[in-house]
């Protein structure tokens, strides 16, 4: 994709109304909470806008939603892209570069995951400080546009250490329990059997999904500070795998949603 492409869904973003976004929100599967606090001012179908690609999984609504939390003006993806889905990673994170343009501040991100950790149980939140890409693609692969970022960019630290300690103080003033942990993004759409649980434990995994990895290497290649939160939704012991239930899943999420739109909404009041 050229630049081009990237500002004519700009333009035509701005052409509605959408301005001044503060804070990207990119929300995972089974966690759409968040979308009831904000103060929406407009929503548009992925669709609708140019070069978008279209929510093909089933829970993911496929809105843009630009709106309000607090006092800050946020844009919301309900619903974001996966590997799987057949697009190209040019195509998941091409909206986290859109927001990007629209000169958001700020990215966080949200996914339900498999829990490797085995302290780690159904329900709990996991605040992501690094990362373990096995997906077989890259976003930055092909010619790099120098105006968005370096050729090479630093990987170091994925994850804004200045957002990560302010999501655990805030979960220490609101009793939320928040883990830590690293994630590992697989392409999916299968879950992994218990031979793969126990390679993915055994190179430093604490939770398993197949997102978000994406969406981080180019907020990091656009000097964007990000942070994700990870909900766990199943939990991944492979002495004693249970068949996983699909709805059991958004179900699990769904309760959690909750205490994670409590987090996120008071980071994004603090920012």
């Amino acid at each position: 994709m050229t630049k081009e492409t990237y500002e004519e869904a700009v333009r035509y973003l701005q052409a509605q109304g959408i301005t001044s976004p503060e804070v990207g929100i990119v929300l995972g599967t089974g966690l759409g909470e968040l979308v009831r606090h904000i103060q929406i001012e407009k929503s548009i179908d992925y669709k609708q806008i140019p070069h978008f690609p279209e929510a093909t999984v089933e829970m993911h609504k496929g809105k843009l939603i630009y709106g309000t939390i607090g006092t800050k003006k946020v844009l919301a993806m309900q619903g974001r892209f996966h590997y799987y889905e057949g697009y190209t990673m040019q195509q998941i994170t091409f909206p986290v570069r859109v927001m990007k343009l629209l000169c958001i501040k700020y990215l966080l991100l949200s996914n339900a995951a498999g829990g490797l950790n085995l302290s780690f149980k159904k329900g709990d939140l996991v605040l992501l400080e690094d990362h373990i890409n096995l997906q077989p693609a890259n976003p930055l692969t092909g010619a790099n546009i120098e105006a968005f970022g370096p050729r090479f960019p630093d990987m170091s630290q994925p994850y804004s250490l200045e957002l990560n300690e302010k999501l655990r103080s805030i979960a220490s003033q609101e009793d939320i329990s928040l883990k830590q942990g690293v994630y590992i993004s697989v392409s999916g759409p299968n879950l992994e059997t218990r031979a793969e649980y126990r390679f993915l434990r055994l190179i430093g995994g604490d939770v398993v999904g197949m997102s978000t990895v994406p969406e981080v290497i180019v907020a990091n290649h656009m000097n964007l500070p990000c942070a994700a939160v990870s909900v766990v939704t199943d939990e991944c012991d492979p002495d004693h795998l249970q068949p996983v239930n699909i709805a059991e899943i958004i179900e699990v999420a769904g309760k959690a949603d909750a205490k994670l739109s409590r987090l996120f909404i008071k980071l994004i009041e603090e920012l």
